[in-house]
């Protein structure tokens, strides 16, 4: 007998879930590394206007189709493409999350492993250059990150394992709250620091000379990937979401959700990044060879702050990092869970085990295998450049085409209005479904042309 799908268990729990999905190092460490190598406040007023006009369209499409369907990815798009297509297309949609997982995880090792070190106090007496020694030398070590690596996995893997309410619901309605407050209190430390007021006008005033076709893919890509878009992950938590919850409510929380905490975390490193004296155009590794130094120069100010706010600050980038992860490992067991019919727990273990192998790989493409170079990049880079630039996409690209073109629109009117008793989403139905139909899937070629160019 087919067991009942799991539902979140109210409101509250549903908008923690889908933020955090969204909230996560999309936020803490894509986005402030990619506002500074992009112009700042250009960048995000670019990032801004392609969250409302592409990225949130696109969340309510993935989530109608959930909904509606109350199935998993693969089973929902396969009720619209039969033959090889749908085969094709079910394949490219479980690539993304499979590949998204296993880099992201290396991140997220990393972030582990600062955190403990932060437990022994040891950012509390390292200099500038040591910081960004350090991590060079970390990162392109063999085992280490590895071990970090599959410990975070792990954590994640376990969560997952326990199911939607016992482990997914209960560890978001804890987490995502937290990460504000440790987000605001950072925040509030970096704005107050020496030379930080150069940090703070380059978010706030907008160069929008430096805004290239680039920068737009760029801004694109990364509204893609902090709402964890076209791969899955909003289909799959909307498959659990009863259908009194408004879809359109949903979005807008979760888009409001994600760029304020994105702004945040710009506000908490861009202006510690000019303090510091360090480039904010630094890349990935902004964060981890920034803050190490920011972290040791509360000592002299206060060595109890010196030692505890890093602790709260890695602690905040593990827990952001555990959730987004939750939702991308989440696509995949539910994939095995409803179309092998393998157990939650063997589809997790299956998982876990290949998303470790790909991960490895990622990890030792810093050190061991850097020598492994594509158009530039080493595997990891390759690997988020193609998820988040190219894969995301096709994946929204193809939502937006089931919702536009093959759902039928009486149907579509129905689960956006939620049956026309949402008054609000009555009245915006008419220009969110031309916009989905029309307007999205040009923008989305454009990009996806964009990106491949670039």
């Amino acid at each position: 007998m087919k067991q009942e799908r799991e539902k979140f268990s109210g409101r509250l729990a549903l908008l923690a879930a889908f933020a955090g999905s969204a909230i996560g190092l999309g936020n803490i460490w894509r986005f402030p590394y990619m506002a500074g190598e992009n112009g700042g406040a250009a960048f995000i007023v670019i990032y801004l206007l392609c969250s409302l006009l592409v990225a949130l369209p696109i969340f309510f499409t993935e989530s109608l189709l959930g909904r509606s369907s109350g199935k998993g990815m693969v089973s929902t798009i396969k009720t619209f493409f039969n033959g090889k297509a749908g085969r094709k297309w079910c394949g490219l949609l479980i690539v993304a999350p499979l590949l998204i997982t296993s880099f992201y995880s290396v991140v997220g090792g990393w972030a582990l492993d600062y955190f403990i070190r932060a437990c022994t106090g040891v950012f509390g007496r390292i200099s500038k250059e040591e910081a960004v020694a350090f991590f060079g030398e970390y990162s392109s070590s063999v085992f280490e990150p590895i071990i970090s690596h599959i410990i975070f996995l792990t954590i994640t893997a376990a969560i997952v394992a326990r199911g939607l309410k016992k482990g997914i619901e209960k560890f978001n309605n804890i987490t995502v709250p937290m990460l504000f407050v440790l987000i605001l209190t950072i925040v509030g430390y970096s704005c107050s620091l020496p030379g930080a007021v150069d940090g703070i006008n380059y978010l706030l005033k907008p160069d929008f000379g430096k805004i290239t076709p680039g920068a737009l893919a760029s801004a694109m890509g990364q509204s893609f990937f902090s709402l964890s878009l076209g791969v899955g992950t909003i289909l799959v938590f909307s498959s659990y979401m009863r259908k009194d919850e408004s879809i359109v409510t949903a979005g807008f929380f979760t888009v409001i959700f994600d760029t304020v905490f994105a702004i945040l975390a710009g506000f908490a490193i861009i202006p510690a990044v000019f303090s510091a004296g360090i480039e904010a155009n630094a890349g990935p590794s902004l964060v981890f060879e920034t803050l190490p130094y920011i972290f040791a120069s509360m000592g002299d100010v206060s060595p109890i702050l010196s030692y505890l706010v890093p602790i709260l600050f890695f602690l905040s980038i593990l827990g952001a990092a555990i959730t987004s992860e939750i939702s991308m490992l989440e696509v995949l067991v539910e994939y095995f869970v409803e179309e092998k019919h393998l157990s939650r727990r063997k589809a997790t273990f299956l998982c876990f085990g290949v998303c470790v192998a790909i991960g490895i790989i990622c990890s030792l493409s810093f050190g061991p295998l850097s020598w492994i170079q594509i158009r530039g990049n080493n595997i990891f880079g390759l690997l988020d450049k193609v998820s988040s630039n190219l894969l995301m996409i096709l994946g929204s690209l193809l939502f937006a085409v089931v919702v536009g073109w093959k759902m039928d629109r009486n149907k579509v009117r129905s689960e956006l209005t939620n049956e026309g008793t949402n008054k609000v989403s009555v009245k915006l139905f008419p220009l969110l479904y031309f916009w989905v139909r029309y307007i999205v899937p040009v923008m989305l070629v454009l990009i996806f042309i964009t990106n491949i160019f670039n």
